[in-house]
């Protein structure tokens, strides 16, 4: 049997890393963390406390997603302190995003896509 201890970290593919670095520091506001020497660009990510990582990796391909934001599509979420907080933050950043606070997960749930149009949930506790 398979013991998990949790995810460890989530990849995603960017074809521009400055771009990318802009919108997961300035818009998420991930902590940079030390990546190795590999032979093609990237940046990793700590995300919260608990030794979780998002790895970007240069890609120049192109991504399949074309279309505007799809809840059902493949996605990584990032638990949040407060909805409310993270709505405002990211309307005055203007990143456009779709909210739900009730949703039937039983949290609430902000979608937005990052500029390689990969799909971001942002989840909150109900209060």
């Amino acid at each position: 049997m398979v013991q998990h201890e949790g995810i460890h970290h989530v990849s995603l593919i960017v074809t521009d890393l400055q771009r990318a670095k802009a919108f997961y520091e300035e818009v998420l506001g991930l902590r940079t963390i030390e990546r190795p020497p590999f032979d093609f660009p990237g940046e990793w990510y700590a995300v919260g406390d608990t030794g979780q990582q998002l790895h970007l990796i240069v890609h120049n391909g192109e991504t399949k997603r074309t279309g505007g934001i799809d809840t059902r599509d493949g996605h990584f979420a990032i638990r949040v302190r407060d909805f409310d907080e993270t709505v405002d933050w990211l309307r005055r950043k203007g990143i456009e995003h779709t909210a739900n606070r009730d949703s039937v997960t039983g949290f609430a749930q902000i979608f937005l896509l990052d500029p390689d149009r990969n799909v971001i949930e942002l989840n909150a506790a109900k209060k």
